[in-house]
């Protein structure tokens, strides 16, 4: 018995098949595998999307310094917020899918305000949570770093205090920076808002952050109230250096590429 005889043995009802039985098995064979080909191939909507980092501690681990209560609003909703908002773009700017959170600060410029202020909140809260960590924890600046700050500031008791100083004058909201200029010199700077270094804006000074403050008022009011200057001196004691080095030490590797 041949093939199409044993389909019609096996078939009382419409033969969708019989069509074949003019030809070989072998034509059987193709249409089943070309039409499972052309399931496969459908198309499947993208789903590239910013995401929001896990805090790399507890949210009580940096008291008294920063309250616990503090950090969970602060990363829990301002963060995500940003996160949302910024995912929110992604269809009117379907290129904001294929850029890493840094590349986009590079061409800050070409998109709209809503992509400006919460990349860069996404970007700076990003980076602020790992330039923290518990009391005693933080390790200090390497020998290379120390080098840098004594050759750009005197000491760094004279870097805090001027790091402080920027903290504390920003007016408003904003960041304070510690930044590596495209020359490979330290320098400290301070942005309004959720701007930042990398951006390329008018009236910032460009570079790469290795440490970042946040001044906002969402970043210290339960705890601080109205006392800016009092979280600034409270917040040296759960700076990470140990991420503060690392920075420093991939930006002149960066810069010597």
């Amino acid at each position: 018995m041949g093939w199409c005889s044993c389909l019609s043995a096996l078939s009382r009802g419409p033969r969708p098949w019989a069509g074949f039985c003019r030809g070989s098995w072998l034509s059987l064979l193709v249409y089943i595998v070309v039409g499972f080909g052309t399931l496969q191939a459908a198309p499947m909507p993208a789903a590239a999307e910013f995401s929001l980092p896990s805090l790399p501690y507890s949210a009580n681990a940096l008291e008294p310094a920063v309250d616990g209560r503090t950090m969970n609003i602060h990363h829990d909703r301002h963060h995500a917020a940003y996160v949302a908002n910024l995912n929110a773009q992604i269809p009117s700017f379907p290129k904001l899918a294929s850029l890493d959170l840094t590349t986009l600060q590079g061409s800050i410029s070409k998109y709209p305000a809503a992509v400006r202020n919460n990349g860069g909140g996404h970007y700076n809260h990003s980076l602020f949570w790992t330039v923290m960590a518990p009391a005693g924890k933080g390790g200090k600046p390497s020998l290379t770093l120390t080098k840098a700050i004594k050759a750009g500031f005197g000491s760094q008791d004279a870097m805090q205090q001027q790091f402080n100083q920027a903290a504390t004058s920003r007016f408003g909201s904003g960041w304070a920076w510690l930044i590596v200029k495209p020359d490979g010199t330290l320098a400290i700077t301070s942005t309004a808002n959720q701007d930042n270094p990398l951006m390329d804006l008018p009236g910032i000074e460009r570079g790469t952050p290795i440490l970042a403050l946040d001044v906002w008022e969402h970043a210290y009011y339960l705890k601080y109230q109205n006392r800016r200057p009092e979280y600034i001196s409270a917040w040296w004691d759960v700076v990470n250096w140990n991420d503060v080095n690392r920075r420093y030490a991939a930006a002149q590797s960066a810069k010597r590429v």
